[in-house]
């Protein structure tokens, strides 16, 4: 992963998701390239090559020649806007067949690739593109709803990779550390209101709720476990309802040793309480997950009186 400041990363989004290039009409043709196409200056191969048109590029199509060559206007990225001509291969449009499965299927393969050790440097922002003119491109495809929360999830990825990397990481007050850029996420959510994809959005942006570092302070805990408490009431179906029962879970664990350390017993046995029922929410509710069997080793750990937090020992 690489790091940026904020305006860098906004900047980057914003150019790889731009409606393609500014300058032509609404109703000019658009294609999105599957793989690098060359950008020449005349429709012949040794001419000049102007620049290379890099997967899930948005292109203007102003005119043909014959069957093999288009004129174009490319959306190269950081404001900059080429017209040259490329040859008619790789180039999706809103008519090709099956055009949001081959569009998803790269997007994948970039994925897979940006993942890889040794992997195509720039995939991640390749399948963020890719999967991101998926939804635009065919908004009535199965794959819509996945592809513009993968999209979202690829951008809340590097911005959140930035954030760690800042010393503002570690500050307790969630709005005293970098913020993810949520606009792509709220998107999903609200355009898919109802769906796995909109309730796995509503997970990633619990992440700019959280604490960098609690500091000792319980507040931090008990703030979170409400916050995920009330994930798992507004998203009972989803996915993350497991891990979100266990987060909270975990976090009134941890209490026990903290208002322990303040001398609150009462509270230190009111949140061993909860973090019992918590965790017997997970194993029952959501059984056969990993994070159901995270809860039996947590509710062992708890039974057992071992400590969860902190350097305490027997």
């Amino acid at each position: 992963m690489f790091h940026m400041n904020r305006v860098l990363f906004g900047a980057l989004i914003a150019c790889a998701l731009l409606p393609a290039v500014a300058r032509a009409d609404e109703n000019t043709e658009r294609a999105v390239s599957v793989f690098p196409a060359n950008l020449y200056l005349s429709p012949d191969t040794n001419s000049q090559k102007l620049a290379v048109v890099d997967r899930g590029r948005e292109v203007a199509v102003l005119e043909h020649s014959g069957t093999q060559w288009l004129h174009v206007l490319a959306s190269l990225g950081g404001e900059r806007d080429v017209s040259g001509w490329v040859q008619d291969k790789g180039m999706v449009r809103k008519a090709t067949p099956n055009g949001d499965q081959i569009l998803f299927g790269e997007a994948a393969d970039s994925e897979a690739e940006a993942s890889r050790r040794g992997g195509r440097k720039g995939a991640d922002k390749d399948a963020l593109r890719l999967y991101y003119r998926v939804a635009e491109y065919f908004p009535n495809s199965p794959l819509a709803g996945e592809a513009a929360y993968r999209s979202a999830d690829i951008g809340w990825q590097l911005d959140y990779e930035d954030m760690k990397s800042r010393p503002s990481a570690k500050e307790k007050d969630p709005y005293m550390r970098h913020q993810m850029d949520e606009d792509q996420m709220r998107e999903v959510e609200k355009k898919y209101k109802g769906t796995k994809w909109a309730d796995l959005a509503a997970f990633d942006l619990i992440e700019n709720k959280l604490c960098g570092d609690w500091q000792g302070d319980t507040k931090c805990p008990e703030k979170e476990t409400s916050i995920y408490e009330k994930y798992v009431a507004d998203h009972p179906q989803s996915p993350k309802a497991a891990e979100a029962l266990y987060d909270a879970a975990s976090r009134q664990a941890a209490l026990i040793e903290m208002y322990r350390s303040e001398e609150n017993q009462k509270k230190s046995d009111e949140s061993r309480s909860h973090a019992i029922g918590l965790a017997q929410r997970a194993v029952q509710q959501y059984p056969n997950s990993d994070y159901a069997y995270r809860a039996q080793l947590l509710l062992y750990l708890l039974q057992q009186g071992i400590p969860t937090y902190g350097n305490s020992s027997e």
